[in-house]
């Protein structure tokens, strides 16, 4: 059966990230596995001591040496950095267990983020993460950066991806941003099957800035049958301030959009709607594929 995943780092964003996914979970029956990765880039365990350059006037004796107490070092760093992400993912589990998920599935690998994800893709049917990480100091809080996994995450996994922004709270609003582009219709789709939020009493806005009334019907209709109860919006203006500024007026507590409609090449010169919601995001984001 295919997991929701949490991705965990240590930052101060993971009782959140483990509310939400473990909240996730329960709505999509689904099993829950926490996933810590070790940066690769912060611990290299498969460097050789070998390749750090210490040409210069050191003897050969004390280059020797040297070289000894960096690999020991190393070794005692990767050693450390094992277990404290062992306790990371002890310390996650016990705060699901908390909110009712007693029995994780624990995954701790060394190497890059995307890379540990994509090797468990078969394996996945939503990425829950925080929107800051470690390095940037994992508050998750609304604005400021987005940690750079995150960035490749979205555009590199395709599965849903649900990005946390503050403390969990289950949401009782929700806007899709809907273009009627093929993404966002498959977005309606996947939102009216998902179990995700049926039954709950969660209003959904579906808006739509600029342009004509084009699917918003279907759309509607769509979302009705499978028993959500539906807003629609027509909004004017620059798409990201416009559905902020909706999120902020009607009190949105989560926002459902589709993962950069744009060619890659023109992801890399200008950015998309989606990078700048995701950078001043004040509420979670879940992003679909």
């Amino acid at each position: 059966m295919s997991h929701v995943i949490a991705c965990i780092d240590g930052s101060a964003a993971a009782d959140s990230i483990c509310d939400h996914a473990a909240w996730a979970a329960g709505r999509l029956n689904a099993p829950l596995m926490l996933l810590h990765v070790l940066d690769e880039a912060r611990y290299p365990g498969t460097k050789s001591p070998s390749e750090t350059n210490l040409s210069g006037n050191l003897g050969l004796g004390a280059r020797e040496t040297l070289l000894t107490e960096l690999a020991d070092l190393d070794a005692k760093r990767n050693r450390l950095a094992l277990e404290q992400g062992k306790a990371t993912l002890e310390a996650a589990r016990a705060r699901v267990a908390a909110d009712g998920v007693p029995d994780p599935v624990l995954r701790q690998r060394h190497g890059k983020l995307v890379e540990a994800l994509k090797s468990l893709d078969d394996d996945t049917r939503l990425l829950v993460i925080g929107k800051q990480g470690v390095k940037h100091g994992g508050a998750g809080q609304a604005g400021g950066e987005v940690g750079d996994n995150v960035e490749r995450v979205v555009r590199t996994i395709h599965k849903p991806v649900l990005i946390t922004v503050g403390e969990f709270r289950a949401p009782k609003s929700i806007m899709l941003a809907f273009d009627n582009s093929e993404s966002t219709r498959t977005g309606v789709r996947l939102l009216a099957d998902s179990p995700l939020f049926k039954g709950t009493p969660c209003q959904l806005h579906l808006v739509k800035v600029n342009g004509d009334d084009e699917g918003l019907d279907w759309a509607t209709r769509c979302l009705e049958n499978s028993g959500h109860t539906v807003v629609t919006a027509r909004l004017e203006g620059e798409v990201e301030a416009a559905l902020h500024q909706y999120q902020e007026e009607q009190g949105i507590d989560l926002i459902v959009m589709g993962a950069y409609g744009h060619s890659r090449l023109r992801e890399l010169l200008i950015g998309s709607t989606t990078d700048r919601m995701l950078r001043n995001a004040r509420v979670p984001h879940l992003i679909l594929r």
